[in-house]
């Protein structure tokens, strides 16, 4: 008896035509999931596009209307301030081109030979500007007046008058009756008194203005010039008095201080901003400073500073005789 095995199995031919389904199908597959890729890429960048912001133009806004208060003024830059002799005030010029204590009316003593608001004159070169020459002289109140005792006279025998008899009626009249004043003691003579007033050497200067005269400018007093005078009067006293006390401690040169003044009177913000003599110098200019005492500035002057008040700036030079 024979026996026969039933054996399962594939030709070669089978399994070749096996391999080249199975690469069909990766092929397949590989290309599907590339075109999904490409698909998903190109709704992204598709979408992006669609949904992407789009400008669009703004309308033209309402013209806004600003209301500015113009009651108030903001205060504006005070002109360059010009002493002036108040016992020689004039009427107010038509230009006002310097601030001042007191009205003067521009006048030249030389022909007009430049663009400068200023006098032509003949002087000394100097960096200050001076219209005339005068020595500096110190504040005196004068002496106080003090009673003298009128000289005594020698006794002189005189006749005996027996007094006469005075009546009731004669009494009532010398009591109701007002005394005679007797006279005044007598005082001795009064010095003189005396205000201050600086150094001043007329400059050398060339100017526009073209009526002759005694040099002045065109300035107008105002309440702040005047007040402008009082600083300046108060610092200037108190130097030329420390100058002369001190004069073999202090050299040649120039000193520039800057100060303020606030609306009580008080002086802020003092320092020296340059300095050619030597210390001592700049202390007596500091010290002429720090000791004036002025009354808080008038609210007519105050409307026209800013709210830190007066800013000065002063320079005090010792020149050679």
């Amino acid at each position: 008896m024979t026996s026969a095995e039933f054996i399962i199995g594939h030709s070669a031919d089978d399994a070749g035509e096996r391999k080249q389904e199975m690469r069909k199908v990766f092929w397949a597959l590989l290309i599907a999931v590339a075109i999904h890729l490409l698909i998903g890429y190109s709704l992204a960048v598709y979408g992006g596009f669609l949904y992407a912001p789009i400008s669009v133009t703004e309308e033209d806004k309402p013209v806004e209307l600003s209301f500015v208060d113009l009651s108030t003024p903001a205060p504006t830059k005070n002109t360059m301030f010009v002493p002036n002799d108040e016992s020689k005030q004039t009427e107010a010029p038509k230009e006002k081109t310097f601030e001042s204590n007191a009205n003067s009316i521009a006048a030249s003593q030389g022909a007009a030979t430049a663009d400068l608001p200023v006098p032509t004159q003949e002087g000394k070169d100097r960096p200050n500007f001076d219209l005339d020459t005068h020595p500096y002289s110190l504040p005196n109140e004068g002496a106080q007046p003090q009673p003298s005792v009128a000289p005594q006279q020698s006794a002189t025998p005189q006749p005996t008058v027996k007094p006469t008899p005075v009546s009731t009626n004669d009494e009532l009249a010398m009591l109701t009756s007002t005394p005679t004043p007797r006279p005044s003691v007598a005082t001795q003579a009064q010095q003189p008194r005396s205000s201050y007033q600086p150094l001043r050497e007329r400059t050398r200067s060339a100017g526009s203005i073209s009526n002759r005269g005694i040099s002045s400018v065109n300035a107008i007093g105002t309440p702040l010039g005047r007040y402008e005078k009082m600083v300046q009067d108060a610092i200037g006293s108190r130097w030329y008095a420390y100058v002369a006390e001190k004069m073999d401690l202090i050299n040649l040169g120039t000193t520039k201080v800057a100060f303020s003044i606030d609306r009580s009177g008080r002086v802020k913000n003092l320092k020296v901003v340059s300095n050619s003599s030597n210390e001592a110098f700049a202390n007596v200019c500091l010290q002429s400073i720090i000791e004036i005492q002025m009354p808080p500035i008038p609210e007519d002057v105050g409307s026209t500073l800013p709210p830190e008040g007066l800013d000065e700036q002063i320079t005090f030079t010792m020149f050679p005789n």
